[in-house]
């Protein structure tokens, strides 16, 4: 809450504040308890290569594999953001996924192939992994296109409509 009425998520700045204090590259983290991958976090395990999309997070994401799911401290969020190092996302187990970005749209795009990639996993339980030389190509071929900002542009397109509106 930067101004107006209404309470401070105290929770959600235990959590940001010391992501965003040590890594100076995200200006945004996305933390969302979502119907796929809060579930998925209490299998306490990253994701796999198992869809294309799945190759985004391909050894960039972590796991917070803690009993931390009310994050009452800023040393609990420093342990998180420990966690995360320099990576995309974070799986915070039995608590949800959480992502980074040098913007927002960068942040929310990765969240939304995040969740979708969770769901995945939750659904096919026992799918063939991409191998690793396939996983990065797709990797890198997909970052290198703006994959988050793409996938946030999309998703405003689907539910407001006009992108300037969020742009400007």
């Amino acid at each position: 809450l930067l101004e107006g009425e209404g309470a401070v998520n105290v929770a959600g700045y235990y959590i940001h504040q010391p992501i965003l204090a040590a890594r100076p590259d995200a200006v945004s983290a996305v933390h969302v308890h979502t119907g796929w991958g809060t579930p998925f976090s209490s299998e306490a395990r990253l994701l796999e290569p198992i869809t294309q999309e799945a190759c985004i997070f391909f050894e960039d994401h972590a796991l917070f594999d803690d009993e931390e799911v009310q994050v009452q401290s800023l040393e609990a969020g420093t342990r998180i953001a420990e966690a995360l190092g320099n990576t995309r996302a974070i799986i915070l187990r039995n608590h949800g996924l959480l992502t980074v970005g040098d913007s927002v749209a960068e942040a929310v795009g990765s969240f939304v192939y995040m969740e979708r990639v969770a769901e995945a996993h939750m659904k096919v339980r026992h799918g063939k992994p991409i191998s690793a030389a396939a996983a990065r190509f797709a990797q890198a071929d997909l970052v290198s296109q703006g994959i988050g900002r793409s996938g946030f542009a999309s998703l405003v397109r689907r539910h407001i409509g006009d992108p300037e509106i969020v742009t400007h």
